[in-house]
């Protein structure tokens, strides 16, 4: 499982400034890549974004593309909350190891 590392929103608004509020989780589950909305260290509670077939991201431009649908779509879900939109400063980290898909 690969994510996009944790968002930080930007400096716009002082009190959310470089605050760490959640991360997009990128998750292969059977047959499907699925995205979904999570808090930093769990994917407890995490919401489902949506999915697509590994078959079509096995090219990395697709990949690409759909991640970065992905984190549009969580910015807008932390955008709609907070009225700052959140940057991605880290790129993306691999999985905490707890989160790993086991072999």
């Amino acid at each position: 499982m690969i994510r996009p590392g944790p968002m930080k929103v930007r400096r716009t608004k002082a009190r959310w400034a470089d605050t760490m509020i959640g991360r997009l989780a990128m998750r292969e589950e059977g047959t499907l890549w699925n995205a979904y909305y999570a808090m930093p260290d769990t994917m407890r509670d995490a919401i489902y974004l949506g999915g697509i077939q590994m078959r079509f991201v096995l090219d990395k431009e697709r990949k690409a593309m759909f991640m970065d649908m992905m984190k549009d779509a969580v910015a807008d879900i932390i955008e709609e909350q907070t009225g700052v939109r959140p940057v991605w400063p880290h790129g993306e980290q691999p999985a905490p190891e707890h989160e790993r898909t086991k072999e």
